[in-house]
């Protein structure tokens, strides 16, 4: 997997702390460790899975073990620079859940990503939902990693919930 594009998505400074929720941790996974770490950054990941043993197997310092789509990650407020959802919003039982403790535990201008398999997202209203949890400037962007569709959107500051 091609990742250079995927990359250039993002600009860690010293310090920034970003999440991944997922499904299944991949080449994505590891990417944005290494990007992390060379900025003394850190990569938190949700993995989604029941299988003890995966979890377990899963090479990461900061994780979190979610076992069913009905439930949210836990995340602090204000905690994280960026959150990108990878293969968990379409299986989510509760995206709009996902989405609030999202817009919860991000900094102010900081960017949500939404990444899942080419054709299975539903971009138009995936970018409504997103507006209407108050992330702005929602954009669909094409090609950066190969077999997935990505939506980007930004939480400003003194918008939406106030937080």
């Amino acid at each position: 997997m091609e990742l250079e594009q995927f990359l250039e998505l993002f600009n860690p400074l010293p310090g920034n702390c970003y999440m991944q929720v997922t499904t299944q941790p991949d080449q994505t996974t590891t990417a944005l460790g290494e990007l992390m770490k060379n900025v003394n950054g850190e990569l938190r990941v949700v993995y989604y899975t029941e299988d003890q043993e995966l979890f377990d197997s899963l090479d990461v310092e900061k994780k979190q073990q979610v076992d069913s789509f009905a439930k949210p990650f836990r995340a602090l407020p204000r905690d994280h620079d960026m959150i990108i959802f990878k293969d968990i919003f379409n299986q989510h039982l509760r995206p709009e859940q996902i989405l609030k403790t999202a817009y919860t535990t991000l900094a102010n201008a900081a960017h949500i990503i939404i990444m899942e398999k080419k054709g299975t997202m539903a971009i138009e209203e995936t970018i409504e939902l997103l507006d209407k949890f108050e992330f702005r400037s929602p954009n669909y962007i094409e090609n950066v990693v190969e077999g997935y569709d990505l939506v980007m959107a930004k939480k400003l500051h003194m918008w939406g919930n106030g937080l």
